[in-house]
This record gives C-alpha cells, structure tokens and sequence, in this order.
C-alpha cells in the first residue's frame, strides 16, 4: 500500500497517517523528519541538507528525493509507505513519480484530507501548549478545565508566534497555490480520493480506510498482515475416495482418441463369435426344454399314483373297524366275573 497524504495545515492528515501506521504496519514517510534526521546522523545528504539551510535557501528536491530513496530501501517499508509532506506542488510529484517507477513501487492512492477554511483557521489559532509537558489543547475545540492552566500538571499554556490568523491565512494561500494542482494532477491519474477532514476523529479514520480498501487491489498481502485469513472450507472426503477404491484391474484406463479407433474395428469379429457360440445355446434350451417336460410327466405319474394310494387309507379304516370289533367281542369276557360270584356261593353252600 503506497499512499501520498494530501491536505492544509491543521486538517488532520498528520493524525489520520498515525492511525493508518498502527493499523496497516507500514512506515508513516515525513520529508521534514528525514531532513532532521539526516543533518543529526550527518550523512551526504545531511550535510548538503544543512549547508543550504544555513544559507538561507530551500533544500533542492534531489536532496529530499534522494532521502526519500533511501528510506524506501529500509525493511519496515517493503509493504508499502505513507508520504506526508511530498509533493508539495506538480514539479515535485512528476519526479517522485519517476523515481517510485525506477523502483518499481508507484503510487496507489493520493488521499486528500478537506477541511473548511474556517475551522482551518480555528484549529490553528486556537492551539495551546503546555510549557511544562508538552500537552496540547485547542480553546475552541478541546479547551482546558482551567483556561491557560494544564489539566495534567498545572503547566501555563502558550501560543505558538506563527499560530496567528495573519500568519496563517497566508500559510492557506500558499497552500492553495501550490497544492491545488496536485489534486488536478493526481486525479488525472485517477488515483484521488477525498475525504472530510471534520468530526469525529475515528469516523473519519473509518472512511479513510474504507476509502483505502475499495481502491487499492489487491490487499491480499497487507490482510495477511493485519488479519487472520478465514480457514478453507474442507473438500468433502467421498470424491477424493472414491477413485482409489477401485483396483488396478479394474480401474478404467484413458484412451486417446487415436487408441480408441482400433478398439472398434477388433470387437466387431467378437460379436461374430459370440453369435455363433450362441446358436448352440438354443438347443442346450430345447434340451432342457425336454427334461423339464419329462418332468412334468413324471410328477403327474406320481400323483396318479397318490392317488391310486388313496384306498389303502380305506382299507386301514376298515382294519380299523374290525379290530374294534374283535375287541366287542373280547368285551363280554369281563362279564365273567359274576360266574366267580356263584361259585364262591355254591363253595359257602357246600360249608354249610
């Protein structure tokens, strides 16, 4: 993510570049910081830097596009970078725009951060430091509980010389001047995005990087990067499974277009042969057409002859009968036994 921040002074666009640093992980880029560091370390650049700052001229532009370059090549900004202070007019943005290509990271987005002039000009005049602890206030928006007094350590607040509205209108007008185009330039490019600078701090800091996300494709690589990426949905288990279930023998093999031309002309003569081998097979039918017919004779011979069985069951009855008859007969012998009764009165008469 490669981002130019565009906006006056006092519209917020330092605040909104700290808030993008902590959210996305990448380097928050400030030509006025690279100056100062530069001359403190006393680099090349640093040194060149100062000697026309001692002079009483600006730094020349391939002085800053040169620290530019080497802030770029540290490892914090190979993710992407924020510049905030640079370009300032189209000059400028022409030649970061050859350097970026020359290192083949140009810009995705020039963000511009608009504000109204009036409460520009309320937000810069209004600012107050604490002498003491370096707390900042603004009477018109964040005052203090006690006006002129710090609410942390009681330090006396002050005014910055350059926070009059004199001073700082024709700040404005510069800034109007000079900047202005850069939106006409960057636009053109259609890499302008706009967004209000009032309000609330973190809903603007909300539409900046919805503003951010919508433009720039892809983020893959930053998402990573700030969020944990959703866990693939799982290929269900039954396709993969189900090709080697089947064995080697008859698991189907691919055939070119080529290799299937010759299979035809090889399977018409065993159609050939089968419907010989067939013919056969009918009168192996005829045979057991036969064998079941003699069959069927041979069980209605048997049931003819169940049937002919049939009287002996009579005849068992009639046996039957007779036996019953034979024991009537034998019945009566039973009556005998009054006989013993006489006999044992004519025994008792004879006692007598």
């Amino acid at each position: 993510m490669r981002i130019v921040l565009l906006g006056a002074p006092g519209s917020g666009k330092g605040t909104q570049s700290k808030l993008l640093v902590e959210k996305y992980k990448i380097p928050q880029i400030s030509t006025g910081d690279l100056l100062r560091a530069a001359v403190t370390a006393g680099t090349e650049l640093g040194k060149r830097a100062k000697a026309a700052m001692d002079a009483g001229q600006l730094v020349t532009d391939d002085i800053v596009l040169g620290m530019i370059q080497d802030r770029l090549g540290q490892a914090d900004a190979k993710n992407g970078f924020i510049l905030d202070g640079f370009p300032r007019n189209n000059p400028q943005a022409q030649a970061l725009d050859s350097l970026l290509a020359r290192l083949g990271q140009p810009l995705q987005l020039a963000l511009l951060v608009d504000v109204n002039t009036e409460i520009l000009l309320k937000r810069l005049t209004g600012r107050r430091t604490c002498a003491r602890c370096g707390q900042m206030y603004n009477v018109y928006f964040q005052p203090p509980r006690i006006p002129g007094r710090c609410d942390k350590c009681s330090g006396e607040l002050e005014q910055r010389s350059d926070d009059n509205e004199s001073t700082i209108r024709k700040r404005l007008e510069v800034y109007e001047q000079q900047t202005a185009p850069l939106i006409a330039y960057y636009k053109s490019q259609n890499k302008l995005r706009r967004v209000i600078g009032e309000g609330d701090v973190q809903e603007i800091f909300r539409t900046v990087s919805g503003l951010i996300e919508d433009h720039i494709h892809p983020l893959s690589a930053l998402r990573q990067a700030v969020t944990p990426q959703a866990p693939k949905p799982k290929v269900a288990a039954s396709r993969p499974t189900a090709v080697p279930a089947r064995s080697d023998k008859t698991a189907p093999k691919a055939a070119s277009a080529t290799e299937n031309k010759p299979a035809v002309k090889k399977a018409a003569p065993k159609k050939k042969a089968s419907a010989k081998k067939a013919a056969p097979k009918k009168s192996a039918t005829k045979k057991a057409a036969a064998k079941k017919s003699t069959a069927k004779k041979k069980a209605t011979v048997k049931k003819t002859s169940m049937k002919k069985a049939a009287p002996k069951k009579k005849a068992t009855a009639k046996a039957s009968v007779k036996k019953s008859a034979v024991k009537k007969k034998i019945a009566p012998k039973k009556k005998a036994a009054p006989k013993k009764s006489a006999v044992k009165k004519k025994v008792k008469k004879g006692r007598r």
